[in-house]
């Protein structure tokens, strides 16, 4: 049976749910658990006979012969037992979790479906297509908001190409949500590689560390990267449950590649005196950041560079805002400037993301020592945006819409480049003159402007238009926060 044959068999059944109000981002996480408990059966049998740390009572085979309330009630009861009793991979998958398929007979027929299978003898990039495949369906469904812990796999595979991820380094990303960096960097290192036994164990189970605050999305990636036989289900989970901007990390690594949450500013969720929810301004307080600001976006960038080894490299996602904003983002910028090597800028195009309403860059960046002299001394542009047009279900981007970025950003020595027409370099003095350091620059000319002959198809004028409704209003709510803040 092909990826698509059992993903879409596997989906199917979403849509019957959806009925009894189970969302797609429930039911995936009900599959998660249901997967793990079959895998881990199969792994307990012939030829593995593996100790799965499950209790016979809580194990698959206790399930699927259960029917009606009693299949219910047992279910309810291995989700809390697994959580609350379990370690390594397998209590982080079960940590908290619910049964949200209320209708047994429902629930029946999802726990048969999958126990039709062998996961086990299903390949490893087949099973993990099926569940990226899953991924990304749920990133379409606009209300959850799912899209936002899911990155373009297109931009994901460019980005780890431009960095080139090497056999026995550590990777990062402060904000993992279902795990897309350390995916394409796995596939990156064993398709450009032959790796002994010691660079396969270092890449199972050392390679990657990731940081995700929501529980969710942290289960799903979990899943995700067990599938694709990073971890294992018995050893300590590469994703920790937290908030990776509260603290120093305490290593540094190789490489860092992220894109962190949208949305400027970091709050968190408190209960005031008359029992009422509302949302505070949460600031970071780090010694070793450069400047001190709720602006989430630049405190993810001062976090990735305090990740880096000295000669680390960085490669993350950022809104415009970074790239222009005053105060606290110009002496950001300034810093950023002189202690590491930004060297390359990719203005991504509107329409790649699921969450609308957001312009945004690729920023790549080299850590150095400490320095008297800005270690920055050009910076390359790649313009992917200005008369570029793609939407999320008519258009969407394509790796072979990002291979042009990629040859000029020419990975084997990005000291040997040439300009083109989309690819030009600037210097650090030019940068350095222009106001408040910015580094929001354009220099192609807008056809769509003066030639109305040609404009891009209404779909695709109808989402600009949109998204820019929706980076407007983003702006005014943060606004009528600030003012609402300065209030009390």
């Amino acid at each position: 049976m092909t990826t698509s044959t059992i993903g879409n068999k596997i989906w199917s059944y979403c849509h019957t749910l959806r009925d009894d109000g189970v969302s797609y981002g429930d039911y995936l996480e009900q599959l998660t658990y249901l997967l793990f408990l079959k895998m881990a059966d199969e792994y307990s049998k012939p030829p593995y006979s593996r100790d799965t740390h499950i209790p016979l009572k809580y194990n698959w085979q206790s399930l699927i012969n259960k029917t009606g309330a009693e299949l219910e009630a047992h279910y309810i009861d291995i989700l809390n037992n697994l959580g609350a009793n379990s370690k390594g991979m397998l209590g982080q998958i079960f940590f908290k979790a619910q049964n949200k398929i209320q209708d047994p007979a429902k629930l029946y027929k999802v726990i048969q479906m999958i126990d039709s299978e062998k996961w086990i003898s299903i390949e490893i990039d087949v099973k993990g297509n099926i569940y990226e495949d899953l991924l990304e369906r749920n990133a379409e469904d606009v209300k959850s908001g799912a899209g936002q812990y899911f990155t373009p796999r297109a931009l994901i595979k460019a980005m780890v190409e431009c960095i080139h991820p090497e056999p026995t380094k550590s990777l990062a990303d402060p904000a993992c949500g279902t795990g897309g960096f350390f995916l394409g960097s796995y596939d990156f290192i064993t398709s450009h590689y032959k790796l002994n036994k010691e660079q396969k164990e270092f890449l199972k189970y050392k390679a990657f560390t990731g940081w995700e605050i929501v529980q969710g999305a942290m289960r799903l990636c979990l899943m995700n990267l067990f599938l694709h036989n990073i971890g294992d289900m018995d050893s300590e989970p590469p994703v920790l449950r937290s908030d990776s901007l509260i603290s120093s990390p305490s290593e540094k690594f190789d490489y860092v590649l992220a894109n962190p949450p949208f949305g400027k500013k970091s709050s968190v969720t408190i209960t005031n005196e008359m029992g009422e929810q509302e949302k505070e301004t949460l600031t970071y307080n780090r010694q070793d950041f450069w400047v001190t600001t709720s602006n989430k976006q630049l405190n993810f960038v001062q976090h990735i560079r305090t990740m880096l080894k000295v000669d680390g490299k960085a490669a993350v996602v950022v809104p415009d805002n970074v790239l222009f904003e005053g105060g606290a983002g110009e002496t950001l910028r300034k810093r950023l400037l002189e202690n590491t090597d930004l060297h390359t800028i990719l203005r991504l195009p509107t329409g790649v993301f699921y969450a609308q309403g957001v312009k945004a860059n690729v920023i790549f960046f080299d850590n150095r020592p400490a320095s008297k002299d800005p270690w920055t001394k050009e910076i390359w542009y790649y313009d992917l945006r200005t008369n570029k047009h793609f939407t999320l279900k008519t258009n969407p981007l394509k790796y072979d819409d990002l291979k042009e970025f990629i040859n000029c950003f020419n990975p084997d020595n990005r000291f040997k480049r040439k300009e083109s027409e989309r690819f030009k370099k600037f210097t650090y003095d030019e940068i350095i003159a222009r106001d408040k350091t910015s580094l929001d620059i354009f220099w192609l000319k807008d056809e769509s402007l003066g030639d109305l002959e040609n404009l891009p198809d209404p779909d695709i004028i109808a989402l600009e238009i949109i998204e820019n409704l929706e980076a407007g209003l983003n702006n005014f709510k943060e606004i009528i926060e600030e003012l609402n803040g300065k209030k009390k």
